[in-house]
């Protein structure tokens, strides 16, 4: 089985109550909401990254102000040629405030869309289970930088 490694970096943006989310679309064409982030580059630090994918996602410049914690999801998923792939994604997760920009959609890239959405609404969005962790994370702020309520299958 061959066997991928992920390293990517998130922002919980939490504003007046509403919390910065992009679209996600994936390959089939399903589209939900995610936190603005993603994969880092070869030689890139995760808190540049953050600052990057934020930026590319949502038109807004971040500052990270606190690292919430690190997540840490598993999955197998058909490839080419009847192959399969053992998927590892570290999900570095970090608190971020916009200290400029203007809000806007991605082009070109894996999201479509950008908006602000009441914390409270949040369940009724179709979204990954990082937006979960990551909202957790916020809240509990865990000193080990884990959630204990969400386990693997959910995330």
């Amino acid at each position: 089985m061959h066997k991928e490694l992920r390293v990517a970096a998130y922002a919980v943006c939490v504003r007046d109550g509403r919390v910065l989310l992009a679209r996600l679309v994936a390959a089939d064409g399903s589209k939900r909401w995610t936190l603005p982030g993603g994969g880092m580059d070869h030689g890139e630090d995760p808190y540049d990254t953050v600052i990057r994918e934020a930026e590319e996602e949502t038109g807004y410049a971040v500052e990270p102000v606190a690292l919430l914690g690190v997540d840490s999801i598993r999955r197998s998923y058909p490839r080419r040629l009847g192959t399969a792939a053992d998927f590892q994604g570290l999900r570095i997760v970090y608190e971020a405030r916009v200290t400029g920009g203007e809000l806007r959609h991605e082009t070109g890239g894996s999201t479509d869309m950008a908006a602000w959405h009441p914390l409270d609404k949040v369940p009724d969005l179709e979204r990954v289970g990082l937006v979960d962790v990551g909202l957790a994370l916020w809240r509990e702020r865990p000193a080990v930088g884990r959630t204990a309520g969400l386990p693997v299958s959910e995330k």
